[in-house]
């Protein structure tokens, strides 16, 4: 652990006018107030504080952010206050000790909820101050160096894979890739023991076996770049155990099918000196095609910059090169820290503000926990593709990203417009998957809305976040809407008129929000007929008759200006489309489901409210379901698809369900405007000779 003055001499080694006072005052009060707690390593608990601070100089970074790291425990593991801390430290470290706070446990949330309700206050606060991050990523990277004197194996894992999921892809995503590696292997270590201790033995073999080779390959490399020219350190790594280990479940190959165990890295002193170096490399060895990666002309979104390039050695051995300057390699191993450190006054890039920018969106856009956790993930993890505008900006996505992506990611106005795209200058459709170098241009339209199919195929957390908002808030409108309907035919039964002001009493006696919030609980019948009655008028639906008795509704409720897939669903059994007669079923908290009058599903009855639904004027468009029985003989089925083609209806599915040697039995979904349009296509495949059987399901 360290000491006092060590701790002051680290600090003024790199800030020589920190407030030596004020480290000394911050030290002692973190002594002082963590008092005899113990870890369960039995050591001190304030030694944990102190080896935080530690990890701070080693990073170089100002006064404010190690007096933080040293006091990151205290308010919520001691009497300390953040008001007391203040007064003695001054505002702006209080708000970085509050934004650091661990959270308590809340017991009554779910071990999701607990995770969410952290992430998302920690990326808050972290979004206010970034280095509220590098205080807590030190403070996580501490806290699994000692994770083994954790006793419950349970505890260890949680807390391993808590540091896999989020701690080590923040790390990355800022460019700190020491404490990503080392993060990563020791959650490994706890997550996957056996594997761990496979890879790191063989490496200790490979080793052990080694005999110079690593160290003479390095000296091969130095003494081309030195003929050419160029001054250079070159050294050889083992690739990070995790990092092996990924690769053998991605390409699903043993230990042994690793090509590329050992990496070399290239410093030199300028950017036309990393370029010289690539020319020389490939003109020494054979490189492989294909592994070339230029992320110095387009750095990765953290910032990362380096040459990548894979070449063949003697005896066919394969070896991967990174090639960079020293300012780019210490950007490369401390990222984020390297930007914030006590020379730099604390400048971000615009990569890391644009990046927390849609963190926060995501968060204000998720809506449970689940939501939170998912789509904060895809925004950490790092796996990236590049992709640019017609006009040249380049946006950086993660791969299987698509236009949806990359329209949010320019704009989210621009992505709730979307209705095409052009990759290329070619028209795709909006689920195609972008590739790196790929020129997207996005169609839009003011008139139109995101669709919930997107969410099918979009990957990015900031689009899915967006997406789901539109839909809930347009779902909720749409639910809400047909809630009034309700509503109306309710108020018919009550022995009084009601007004504004009984509503706005009715919605207080039920617990809700607003009036809005009480039509959408009636469209989802989570609130029944009885308790809606006797919200806006005490004891009028105790004398009134059952529900069985009650007077028929009076006019039909009109779905039309309503989307399928929001208010209400059209049912997958009996496929209503306009023309037909149809009833809803409210179902609790799902919403409206609507069967034409003569389903077998309501023969068959059930416990569901029934609501009288009509189409309303003009209503267009629906999928109807048809089940053909044709002839077993070449062009058959072609000659059935064109009937559909000259009806103008577009097949959605086409399954065969039965073949024998005579007949296939075909089952296929047609969108069609109305009842009177599908009816035209039964008589038209009727009439046909390749039909034997046609009706509709």
């Amino acid at each position: 652990m360290l000491r006092q003055y060590e701790l002051v001499e680290r600090v003024k080694a790199y800030a020589p006018d920190a407030d030596e006072q004020m480290l000394n005052r911050a030290y002692v009060y973190t002594v002082q107030k963590h008092g005899s707690q113990k870890r369960a390593s039995g050591d001190p608990y304030f030694s944990h504080p102190v080896e935080v601070a530690g990890l701070m100089t080693e990073l170089k970074l100002d006064q404010d952010t190690i007096i933080t790291a040293l006091l990151h425990d205290t308010v919520e593991d001691t009497l300390a206050t953040i008001d007391e801390i203040e007064k003695l430290f001054g505002p702006d470290v209080a708000r970085l000790v509050d934004g650091v706070t661990k959270l308590s446990k809340i017991e009554a949330m779910s071990e999701k909820e607990r995770a969410a309700e952290n992430l998302r206050k920690f990326l808050l606060a972290m979004s206010e101050d970034l280095r509220v991050l590098l205080v807590k990523l030190a403070d996580r990277l501490h806290n699994m160096r000692t994770l083994h004197y954790i006793k419950s194996e349970d505890k260890r894992r949680r807390i391993a894979k808590e540091t896999m999921d989020i701690y080590a892809p923040l790390a990355e995503r800022v460019g700190m890739y020491e404490y990503m590696r080392e993060m990563q292997l020791l959650a490994f270590q706890q997550l996957e023991p056996e594997a761990y201790a496979t890879i790191t033995g063989r490496l200790a073999q490979i080793r052990s076996q080694d005999h110079g080779q690593v160290d003479a390959i390095a000296l091969s490399i130095s003494q081309a770049l030195t003929e050419a020219g160029v001054k250079c350190k070159v050294w050889g790594r083992e690739k990070h155990p995790y990092s092996i280990w990924r690769k053998m479940a991605e390409r699903h190959v043993n230990f042994d099918q690793i090509t590329d165990i050992m990496a070399f890295r290239v410093l030199v002193d300028s950017v036309e000196d990393c370029y010289r170096t690539i020319g020389v490399l490939h003109t020494t060895w054979q490189a492989l095609p294909g592994r070339f990666k230029d992320y110095i002309s387009t750095p990765k979104v953290n910032g990362y910059q380096s040459l990548h390039t894979s070449m063949i050695y003697e005896k066919a051995m394969r070896m991967e090169v990174q090639i960079r300057t020293w300012n780019m390699h210490e950007t490369n191993e401390y990222g984020l820290a390297a930007h914030w450190s006590y020379k730099q006054g604390g400048v971000m890039p615009d990569s890391q503000v644009g990046w927390l920018r849609d963190l926060v969106e995501v968060l204000e856009a998720s809506n449970d926990p689940e939501e939170l956790l998912e789509n904060t993930r895809m925004a950490i993890y790092q796996d990236r593709i590049f992709a640019f505008t017609p006009k040249g900006k380049l946006f950086q996505l993660p791969k299987g990203a698509t236009p949806i992506d990359f329209a949010y990611a320019v704009h989210s106005d621009l992505g709730s417009m979307a209705v095409g795209a052009k990759i290329n200058g070619r028209h795709v459709p909006l689920r195609t998957a972008l590739s790196n170098g790929d020129v997207v241009e996005i169609i839009k339209n003011r008139s139109a809305s995101p669709q919930l199919a997107w969410l099918g195929f979009c990957v990015t957390g900031k689009a899915r976040a967006a997406i789901r908002r539109a839909v809930r808030i347009k779902e909720r409108s749409e639910l809400a809407a047909i809630g009034r309907k309700l509503f109306d035919e309710i108020i018919e039964r009550l022995p009084t008129k009601v007004g504004k002001k009984a509503t706005a009493e009715a919605v207080k006696r039920l617990g809700l929000k607003n009036e809005d919030e009480l039509m959408a609980a009636i469209g989802t019948a989570k609130l029944d007929d009885r308790q809606v009655m006797e919200a806006l008028v005490p004891g009028s639906a105790r004398d009134m008759p059952e529900p069985e008795a009650w007077p028929k509704q009076e006019r039909a409720i009109s779905i039309k200006g309503l989307t399928p897939g929001m208010a209400f669903q059209l049912a997958e059994c009996c496929h209503p489309v306009p023309g037909d007669r149809i009833v809803g079923l409210r179902k609790p908290g799902v919403g409206v489901e609507v069967h034409s009058i003569a389903c077998d599903v309501l023969i068959e009855g059930g416990d569901h409210d029934w609501i009288d639904l009509s189409w309303g004027d003009r209503s267009v468009g629906a999928v109807g379901r048809l089940r053909c029985i044709l002839y077993n003989r070449p062009g058959t089925l072609a000659e059935v698809t064109g009937i559909f083609a000259a009806n103008k209806a577009n097949i959605t599915q086409l399954q065969n369900v039965q073949r024998d040697e005579l007949f296939g039995t075909y089952e296929v979904d047609l969108e069609v405007s109305d009842l009177a349009h599908l009816t035209r296509i039964v008589s038209s495949l009727r009439a046909s000779d390749a039909v034997s059987q046609a009706d509709r399901l």
